[in-house]
């Protein structure tokens, strides 16, 4: 387990959630080498399968700022990297940073760190009360129509804005910056030509878009600090299995999602 309690105050922080990514998608496009960047991240093991808090986004987010990421499959209580303070919790270790404050980035916040949400998909788009709940968080959240579900250069447009921000920011700020990647969520047949409808292999045409987007602001985050990166799903979603299609549902291919966590030195420093 990595020792986020350490971690807080000397590593920069960086959360992307890869939007209805499904576990067995995630593995496949490791499998078959389309994920070269993420594949850098990940141990020899591979993407490690975790159940996911929630199984539509709002509902996984809200879990995810309160602690709750997603837990892993194996039975037994598993210690968190991050947590509130609550009274009677079980799986808070000598290596979870726990925050009195009611969600992590407002805990971050309280710890000097500054806080930067560039959105994706409807809930983070700030176009309605619902959608400013999540962005509310943060102290500086972004959102515009190319970041979203429709935009097939969606992920590069998110990068490309997120590296502006990272060259704002003193060298000696430590930041938590959270991407929710918008392509991997319906309708990835936008990333296949001649594709009316989604699909495991749209989704995984779109995750292999994605993949080759997120390795500049990757290594732009190295080159400030040391870095925590957190990679998962939010949820998955269904194509059609047992007559479904979508999310918002507790099926086995939506709660299994792909989880990787990982420490990385700043640039130029040994690892």
């Amino acid at each position: 387990m990595i020792d986020a309690r350490a971690c807080v105050g000397t590593h920069d922080i960086l959360l992307i959630t890869l939007d209805s990514l499904r576990f067995d998608v995630a593995a496949r496009a490791l499998e078959e080498g389309l994920t070269p960047h993420l594949a850098r991240l990940l141990p020899e093991t591979g993407w490690e399968c975790r159940h996911t808090p929630g199984n539509f986004t709002f509902a996984a987010h809200q879990a995810i700022f309160a602690g709750f990421l997603p837990t892993p499959i194996a039975p037994g209580r598993h210690p968190r990297l991050f947590a509130l303070e609550f009274p009677g919790s079980e799986t808070i270790a000598d290596q979870t940073c726990v925050f009195s404050t009611d969600n992590i980035v407002a805990g971050l916040a309280d710890r000097g760190y500054y806080t930067l949400c560039i959105g994706g998909v409807g809930f983070f788009n700030q176009q309605s009360p619902l959608g400013t709940v999540l962005p509310g968080l943060f102290q500086e959240s972004y959102w515009q129509p190319a970041f979203g579900v429709t935009d097939r250069h969606s992920t590069q447009h998110q990068v490309d804005f997120a590296l502006e921000l990272l060259n704002q920011q003193p060298a000696d700020q430590r930041l938590f910056l959270f991407l929710n990647v918008s392509a991997t969520h319906q309708p990835s047949c936008i990333f296949v030509q001649d594709a009316l409808e989604d699909s495991v292999e749209t989704q995984l045409a779109a995750l292999a878009y994605a993949d080759a987007q997120l390795g500049p602001l990757v290594a732009a985050l190295q080159q400030r600090a040391p870095l925590l990166c957190i990679v998962c799903s939010d949820h998955g979603t269904t194509f059609g299995e047992d007559g479904y299609r979508g999310h918002r549902i507790s099926h086995p291919v939506v709660w299994e999602v792909p989880y990787l966590e990982c420490l990385l030195p700043r640039m130029g420093d040994q690892p």
